[in-house]
């Protein structure tokens, strides 16, 4: 654990108030849920909550199910990470962080789908230089949970209408299960 030098008092309700750089830095927005644990030392832990992260072991199932389906690597996140990868090296993807631009698009709710040379490319994860041929939020109860993405194989490639259909429906099954 790190320690940021930043002290914080608890008013007369039990509130804490979580700095805006520490919420920047770990993209809590308003609205959030937290997590939270205590340890025996006297440790409050807040840990940002993952619905999507709560059925990971399944969603590593499904992602390889859709990648041989669909025949290229499959990816499933939550609002912030990587929680499951089949296709793709999976040392590589897993855990690392959404991009900007996927957050925005799962935030206004939209699809993605590339589908020729003109459509603009999504890099959704950071560090990692395949884009997205097919991108479909996960909304349960609506609230946004993450994404089921397809991404480019090793060359150029366009979504067909069958891999964007396996997609939307894995976003939507994935939906299903959350609110169950």
């Amino acid at each position: 654990m790190k320690a940021t030098g930043i002290v914080r008092r608890i008013d007369d309700l039990g509130r804490v108030v979580i700095p805006k750089e520490i919420r920047r830095t770990m993209r809590i927005r308003e609205g959030d849920p937290l997590e939270i644990y205590t340890n025996v030392d006297g440790e409050v832990i807040f840990k940002k909550y993952s619905p999507v992260g709560e059925i990971s072991d399944f969603a590593g199932q499904y992602a390889e199910v859709l990648s041989k389906i669909g025949g290229c690597p499959a990816v499933i996140c939550d609002r912030d990470h990587v929680i499951a990868a089949s296709g793709i090296q999976k040392k590589e993807i897993l855990e690392r962080r959404v991009s900007n631009s996927l957050e925005d698009l799962i935030e206004q709710r939209k699809t993605h789908v590339y589908k020729s040379y003109e459509d603009k490319r999504l890099t959704p994860i950071e560090g990692v230089d395949r884009y997205a041929i097919a991108c479909t939020p996960i909304i349960s109860q609506g609230d946004v949970g993450g994404a089921v993405i397809m991404l480019s194989s090793d060359g150029h490639e366009y979504a067909t209408p069958e891999q964007t259909a396996l997609v939307n429906a894995a976003a939507m099954y994935f939906s299903k299960q959350m609110e169950e």
